[in-house]
């Protein structure tokens, strides 16, 4: 059974067996996958239609540990529940777990029955109605880099994740002879996502040892988030069943190339690419060099939705292919945007800064809100930057640290009068809470450069 489900063709499935098990899920802050396991006759009885989740659940770290300093919910409120309602748009089988399949939620206010805002989907589906209204959508596409590692989860973990082994030797960047070696996790993940209805393109060996990319085809933007998240977490669980590990930590080692998961997006309208314009230079629309200049001159604004932990901001580095700088160049990867398929009807820009760890729903909703903004505003768009951009002086910097992109997020009228108030205090507060375990954590580096020196 391949792809996606409706209600008849499940009831179906469990009736000749093929299906016992249903994924509920929401997604978390973190973008990750959290929810239960229904077995597929209480689903079809009556968790189609809604389940309920402690609203906790958008209030956490990556510890999943009950922070202080939300609005939304605390233990002076109780923490009480969220409906969770499948998006039955989305149940699909799941090809590499048995008799499974999943579905995604929206979440919803158990008092008020309207939608959560601080929800990713929920940030997510905001702008893509602002947009709407605008009358454009917005084509998306995100590539997943990642690392694979010998040895299971748990057994890395009893090694506190020291002395890593890649499960290559060598650079493997479109190296077919390597990633041969590695079908057994790439070949299962390519075809568990076909499977399940997400339209993969490709896998390719990446620019490091053990390092993998997965593209999958571009589509609308809540499908290309959602195909996103799922993708994540069958690397993860896929490259498990294979005694394997993956990881989308965008900097595992500070001599190791980091992981990014680029963006690319155009609008849309009338079923064409409204970003292109073959009359204009690089065939870009006034329309495109609003937009672009929008995402660009607030990119220092919404970096923590595209880098958000404190391990993001090690990626930034000079000739590693991650980008330093927010100014647009054609076709140089050495910018933090690149313009893709100039002169083309596939014309689009590709956001290079965010890394593996990019929670896509965040990301996505603050490139379209800057978006609008510069087509609101008309923005014009600066002349595309040449050369090598991590030595040019004059090209703006992409903030270097969680602390000063918290505060610059934290201090957005652009994103508060897109998003809500409420919605940027919550992420903020989820940054700072980010920096301050930081802070309070005592590293090895620390502890093996002054135990005897100091």
């Amino acid at each position: 059974m391949k792809g996606f489900l409706d209600l008849d063709s499940l009831k179906s499935a469990a009736e000749n067996g093929t299906i016992d098990t249903v994924l509920v899920c929401l997604i978390d802050m973190q973008g990750r996958l959290m929810g239960k396991r229904f077995h597929v006759s209480n689903f079809l009885d009556s968790a189609w239609q809604e389940t309920h989740c402690c609203d906790y659940l958008l209030a956490t770290d990556l510890e999943m540990s009950t922070l202080e300093g939300y609005a939304a919910t605390s233990w002076q409120s109780g923490f009480g529940d969220y409906v969770m309602k499948p998006d039955l748009s989305t149940l699909r089988v799941l090809p590499w777990l048995k008799r499974t399949a999943l579905v995604l939620c929206d979440i919803i206010d158990h008092h008020t029955h309207e939608p959560v805002p601080h929800s990713p989907r929920s940030i997510l589906k905001k702008q893509i109605e602002r947009l709407e209204q605008l009358g454009y959508s917005a084509m998306m596409a995100t590539e997943l880099e990642f690392f694979l590692f010998k040895g299971s989860y748990e057994k890395l973990r009893r090694k506190h994740y020291m002395n890593l082994e890649p499960i290559s030797g060598y650079n493997e960047d479109y190296n077919i002879l390597q990633t041969t070696k590695e079908e057994p996790v790439m070949q299962r993940l390519r075809n568990g996502l076909y499977g399940a209805g997400i339209p993969v393109e490709n896998s390719k060996g990446e620019a490091e040892v053990g390092q993998e990319e997965l593209n999958i085809r571009y589509s609308d933007a809540l499908a290309c988030a959602d195909h996103h998240s799922i993708a994540k977490h069958a690397t993860k669980e896929i490259a498990w069943q294979q005694g394997y590990s993956a990881t989308f930590l965008p900097k595992w080692h500070a001599d190791r190339v980091g992981s990014a998961s680029h963006i690319h997006m155009s609008l849309w309208k009338d079923g064409s690419n409204a970003f292109h314009d073959s009359s204009k230079k690089y065939g870009m629309s006034d329309l495109m060099q609003q937009f672009m200049a929008g995402i660009i001159h607030y990119a220092p604004e919404y970096t923590i939705f595209l880098a958000p932990y404190v391990n993001s901001y090690k990626r930034f580095m000079k000739g590693t292919f991650a980008p330093t700088k927010t100014a647009w160049s054609v076709d140089n990867r050495t910018a933090g945007f690149r313009l893709c398929g100039e002169s083309t009807k596939s014309v689009r820009v590709e956001c290079r800064i965010p890394g593996s760890d990019v929670n896509p729903y965040l990301a996505q909703s603050a490139l379209i809100a800057a978006g609008i903004k510069g087509i609101e505003d008309k923005l014009e768009l600066d002349d595309a930057a040449t050369g090598d951009l991590y030595n040019d002086d004059s090209v703006p910097e992409i903030p270097s640290t969680l602390r000063y992109a918290t505060t610059l997020f934290d201090r957005s009228d652009m994103l508060k009068q897109a998003m809500g108030e409420d919605v940027i205090a919550h992420y903020t507060r989820s940054a700072e809470w980010e920096q301050e375990s930081f802070d309070n954590a005592v590293t090895q580096w620390e502890i093996a450069r002054g135990f005897e020196r100091a």
